[in-house]
Formats: C-alpha cells, sequence, structure tokens
C-alpha cells in the first residue's frame, strides 16, 4: 500500500472541513407563540429636505425659475430683451414688491421679451397640458395689452405657441392651457410683447396639468408617486440644516410658507453654497411648496407628518460665535411660532392660525401629534434652548411629543452629553443621525440590543450607508437592509426612522447617496428605495423572537434577521439579509404555529455585483423579484442567495 502524504491528508482534511462547514445549515428559531413589541405604525418613513434641488425644480411641480422676480440679480434665470423694467412701484404681492414691465421698443420690428430657462431647462413632453399663468395689468393709458407665449427648443425652434389678452388696469391673475407639440426636456419658455402698450407682469408661472391629484399649485406626479409606494408611517420635513439656515435670518420660517402662493417670501438656500464644488447660484426656496403642501402630502401618503422647528440657534458647522443665536430670555417669538403651528395644523376653524388653514382649503384638522425642535444641534447651547420650548408646548398641549437631538454624529462626547440632556428634559423621543461606512452599518446591526429601555425613544432621523464611491450601489443597500433588522428586532426603543437625502437632480445635487434621482422628464428608484419600500410595505404589528442557538441573528455566518407579525393582515413576516458571497442554507422553524400548508411570498433583492446600481437610462438593474412558495410544516428549508435581501410573507 503506497504510503500518502501527511501533508496532502492534512490539507484535504482542511478542505473537507471547510466543505462541510460551508454546508451547515442555519437553524433559526422563530417563536410564534405570543406577539412581542408592538411595531409602532411610524416606524419606517421618508424624510424631505430642500437640497438636490428637491423641491423647486422637482418635486414641486413649477416649471418656471425665479417666477416672482425675487432673486437678489432680480432677472437671474431669465433673459430679456427689448425693453424690460424691473420695478417695485405699486406691486402686486407686498412680500414679493418686483415685476418686470415690457414696453414698446420703439420700431415695428423689434422686439420686447423675457425668456425663462426653467430648472436645467423646462421638461415637456407631447401632446400634455401645461397651465401658463400670470398676474398682469395694463399700466397707463390703453384698456388693453397683449402677449404671445412659446415654448421653444434649444435650437429655438417654436413648438407650442398661445396668446394672451390682458384687460386690466389693476393686477388680474390670466391663464391659458396648450399642448405641447414635442417632447423636450430642455424647452425654454420664450414671452414677447404683440401690442404697442405697456405691460405688468408678476408671478409667471408654468405647471404641468397632470400633477399629483391635480393640484394647480401642485407636485409632480412620477415623484409624489415614488413617495406613496414606499408606504410610510412619518414624513419628516422641511430639513434639516435648512431649517437652521446658514445664519438665522436665513432660516425655514413656516409662516412665511403658508398663505396664498403669490405672496410667499423667497428665501436663501444654504445648500446653494455650502458645497464649493457644487455651487448654484440660483438655489433658492421659493416656498411654494410650503408647510400647507406638506402637510397635505402626508396626508396623502397616509404618514403622520413631523415638523422641524428652529430652537434659536443657526448651523452651528458654519457658526462659532455665539452672537449669531437668539439668547435664551429672546426666544418667544420661536417658541410662539412652534405653538402657532400647533394651531394651524390642529386649531379649530374659528382660532387665527386654524382659519388660515381652512381659507387655504383644508378645513379640517392634520391631526399633528409631534414636532422636532432642533436639528443637529449640539453642546450646551441646544438643551438650554429647548427646555422653555418643552415647558410652552407641554402646558398648552400635554400629550404632543417632542423630539430631541442627539447631534450629527452616533457617538461621542458630544452625542453621550445629547443623550444624556435629552433624558433629563424628558423629550419622548431622541433623533439620531448616521452616515457611515458599509462595515459600520453591518457592525451595528445590535447598536439598540442594550439601549435604556426607560428612557426617552429612539427616531433615527437621517442615515445612509456611505461606500467609497457614494453611489447608490447594491453593497450600501443590502447593508442597511441588515442594519434595519436591528430596528425591528428593538421596536420597544425605535419608534421611526428615515433615510436621508430623499431627492437629488442628475444636473443639480450637492450631497450623496439619495435615495431617488431624477431629471426633467424621468425618476429612477434607487436599489435603497426598494430596501425602505419593503421595510415599508410589511413592517408587522408585533415583534416576533427570531434567534439561531439563542442568540439574536447579528451577523452570524453573514446573517442578519428579524421576525414580526401583523395581526391586521393575518400574516407572519421573516426579513432576512445574507452578506455573505456564497450562498447559504438555513432552516426556519416556526415555533407554536400550528397552521401547515401555508401559502406565502417570497420576495428576493439580490446582485452578483456590489456596485451595482439603477440609473435613469437602466431603472431596473436590480429590483426585487417575488416568487411563490407553500409552507408545509412549522419547518421548511431555504437557500439563502449571496449578497441579498429577501422579505418571506407567510398568509396565516
Amino acid at each position: 500500500m503506497k504510503k500518502q502524504n501527511p501533508f496532502i491528508v492534512a490539507l484535504l482534511t482542511i478542505l473537507a472541513a471547510t466543505q462541510l462547514l460551508g454546508a451547515q445549515t442555519h437553524q433559526i428559531l422563530v417563536d410564534c407563540k405570543k406577539p412581542g413589541t408592538p411595531i409602532q405604525k411610524t416606524m419606517y418613513g421618508i424624510f424631505f429636505e430642500d437640497i438636490n434641488y428637491g423641491a423647486d425644480g422637482g418635486l414641486y411641480a413649477e416649471l418656471i425659475k425665479n417666477r416672482s422676480f425675487e432673486f437678489p440679480q432680480h432677472l437671474l434665470g431669465w433673459t430679456s430683451f427689448g425693453k424690460v423694467e424691473v420695478r417695485t412701484d405699486d406691486p402686486a404681492f407686498p412680500n414679493n414688491p418686483h415685476y418686470v414691465r415690457l414696453s414698446y421698443p420703439g420700431h415695428p420690428e423689434k422686439q420686447t421679451g423675457l425668456d425663462n430657462e426653467g430648472f436645467f431647462g423646462i421638461g415637456v413632453s407631447k401632446d400634455a397640458g401645461y397651465r401658463f399663468s400670470v398676474w398682469a395689468r395694463v399700466p397707463e393709458g390703453a384698456d388693453q395689452s397683449s402677449i404671445r407665449i412659446e415654448l421653444i427648443d434649444p435650437e429655438s425652434n417654436i413648438f407650442s405657441t398661445e396668446k394672451l389678452t390682458i384687460d386690466s388696469k389693476s393686477w388680474k391673475k390670466y391663464q391659458v392651457i396648450f399642448k405641447a407639440g414635442k417632447t423636450e426636456p430642455k424647452a425654454r419658455l420664450r414671452i414677447f410683447l404683440t401690442s404697442k402698450n405697456a405691460l405688468d407682469m408678476d408671478h409667471i408661472s408654468l405647471f404641468p396639468v397632470d400633477t399629483w391629484k391635480g393640484r394647480e399649485n401642485g407636485l409632480r406626479k412620477d415623484l409624489a408617486q415614488a413617495l406613496y409606494d414606499l408606504h410610510p408611517g412619518v414624513f419628516r420635513f422641511p430639513g434639516g440644516c435648512i431649517v437652521e439656515g446658514t445664519d438665522l435670518k436665513t432660516r425655514y420660517e413656516w409662516k412665511n410658507s403658508v398663505g396664498p402662493v403669490e405672496n410667499r417670501k423667497l428665501n436663501e438656500n444654504r445648500w446653494q453654497y455650502t458645497f464649493p464644488n457644487r455651487f448654484f447660484p440660483d438655489y433658492f426656496q421659493s416656498y411654494g411648496m410650503g408647510f400647507y403642501e406638506l402637510f397635505q402630502l402626508s396626508e396623502d401618503i397616509g404618514a403622520e407628518p413631523l415638523p422641524v422647528l428652529s430652537c434659536g440657534l443657526a448651523c452651528q458647522f458654519q457658526n462659532h460665535d455665539d452672537k449669531q443665536n437668539v439668547k435664551v430670555n429672546n426666544l418667544d417669538p420661536y417658541i410662539q411660532d412652534a405653538l402657532d403651528l400647533i394651531e394651524f395644523a390642529n386649531g379649530d376653524v374659528t382660532t387665527k392660525w386654524g382659519k388660515i388653514r381652512a381659507d387655504m382649503g383644508h378645513p379640517a384638522p392634520f391631526n399633528l401629534k409631534m414636532m422636532a425642535v432642533g436639528n443637529e444641534q449640539w453642546g450646551s447651547l441646544y438643551p438650554e434652548r429647548l427646555e422653555p420650548f418643552i415647558k410652552a408646548i407641554r402646558t398648552k398641549y400635554p400629550k404632543f411629543k417632542i423630539v430631541g437631538s442627539a447631534g450629527p454624529s452616533p457617538d461621542g462626547k458630544d452625542f453621550d452629553y445629547g443623550w444624556k440632556e435629552m433624558k433629563i428634559l424628558k423629550t419622548d423621543l431622541v433623533d439620531e443621525h448616521y452616515y457611515k461606512d458599509p462595515q459600520w452599518f453591518l457592525n451595528n446591526a445590535n447598536r439598540y440590543d442594550n439601549y435604556d429601555r426607560k428612557g426617552p425613544k429612539v427616531f433615527a432621523g437621517e442615515y445612509a450607508c456611505h461606500p467609497k464611491n457614494r453611489k447608490n450601489n447594491f453593497e450600501s443597500a443590502l447593508c442597511e437592509a441588515a442594519f434595519m433588522t436591528g430596528f425591528e428586532r428593538n421596536a420597544d426603543v425605535v419608534y421611526q426612522c428615515t433615510y436621508a437625502p430623499l431627492f437629488a437632480h442628475v444636473l443639480g445635487w450637492q450631497w450623496k447617496p439619495d435615495l431617488i434621482w431624477f431629471d426633467n422628464m424621468r425618476s429612477v428608484r434607487t436599489v435603497n428605495y426598494y430596501v425602505q419600500q419593503l421595510y415599508g410595505t410589511y413592517p408587522g404589528t408585533n415583534v416576533l423572537k427570531t434567534t439561531e442557538n439563542m442568540l439574536p441573528l447579528t451577523g452570524q455566518g453573514g446573517i442578519y434577521a428579524t421576525s414580526a407579525i401583523d395581526k391586521n393582515k393575518n400574516q407572519l413576516i421573516l426579513k432576512i439579509a445574507n452578506t455573505d458571497s456564497v450562498a447559504q442554507q438555513a432552516q426556519f422553524t416556526l415555533d407554536g404555529l400550528k397552521t401547515v400548508d401555508l401559502k406565502a411570498t417570497q420576495i428576493v433583492l439580490k446582485a452578483d455585483n456590489p456596485d451595482a446600481e439603477n440609473t435613469l437610462d437602466h431603472p431596473d438593474t436590480v429590483v426585487p423579484k417575488t416568487n411563490e412558495m407553500i409552507i408545509k410544516n412549522k419547518k421548511f428549508d431555504i437557500e439563502l442567495a449571496a449578497r441579498s435581501f429577501e422579505v418571506i410573507v407567510i398568509q396565516l
């Protein structure tokens, strides 16, 4: 008998052991006998901030830039020709006093008028209807004047045209609806004076007729639909850093964002200049999509509204002088803004702010239940300002919930101090933010396992996995899916979470990654979007204890898992992420489940390439795939695909 090489024998033994280990089946136990911790209806939600042209030029469907001539450079976004004058005498709207006067150019062969570039162009679709409107008057002498409105392509070819006669010497709104003669993502709007009589114009607007819910001052339909399809439980708005402002005069003031849309004050957008390498000098906030519209959207998509208000601190990243902040004894106007917002949202129509809401078209209350005061504040400046807000709000509205902040980082001295102070002040929730690399998300899936169960609850208000290339790729989405199993498993501590940022225009972004990307005609739902959608669509009502070897699945062998029951839909929901590069076998035991031969739906999100991403040109590179299953008994075997996230919905 030939003697075997001991080295070869050892190597074969190691390989056999490795193969055996690789072939081992994960034994996962789901305790179905008794539903556990309730999962809040607000658990999975969305966060909107006007960054990356998310409002004007994005979700807000207005197609005209600088429609009221209130940008500091009053004709920014416009090209004027002939005799055009910007004026402020006897304006139509006191908060937006600038308007233009078009006058006869002095020769019948010459022209006077304006042309607007829109937001990276004006996107229009062939045969779709567009509503042009303008506030106008004939200022002197004559009884009427007239204009011609055209849509032109980048080569100045006209493909749609309409006419308007202006017949009032007082300010009056005029409008006309026309169809686009072709599809053009980078059109311009051109207006000609077609009379010898002068004409004053203000608030020049162009909206698609087909907006979300068909509203005139409406939202871009595909982007709003994408929010609805997330099935969010909470909707945080309007920021983010714009709540703070670079300085207090540019903070977001909600009272400027309600009332007649034509009279809402323009505000500077801090994301215009925050990153010099992504500088957009024409980025402002028209407030056309203000707090009323944001409350309305929250209602439309079935989410609890969560407004964020200034606490009197300007952005601490951009200000290092306490003189930039409101002194504690001067906070009364800010506190009154918070109280008035609750009245605006919930007040009877006989109240001052409730009447304003009713006059805008919503007599019924919005049922606001919570508010965040401050965004990403830290240090002693914050709790000393938050305290008087809490006292005033709880005195008038004892059941109202208040969200405090733990600062911009998920750990460290400022984070620990913030949490300590929020416990002392007894905020209802504490807002945590984390933008971290993939490994951090995997390592922190057990983050909340040992949190204090008696203190304030957690709101993960801003989070996103940032891979090296800062893309919305599959790697980042899978790591987020794995991390989010820790949200559900700790539903007694984590009450709500929102990915950030939400939107980004492909030509106008300042920050990435982002959940939904778009251009003037199209939008794409990222891989990260589908992770959020799966969690939002199948949240469950109660957690079920899910273990392997009596331990929660927080990365053992690359497996992360959680389970829930949905009492309302009579469903058992399993969520499993396999972050390993090889497929793995798992056997699930549904302990306490008596019924057999159950129908189940398996939804799988996977990609062979971790860098795979969805783009405008290839929006379906990585999308969920659905299979039907039959669960024969309380034990079933399944192969978990390499680098995959799946949701198994079992109908009980």
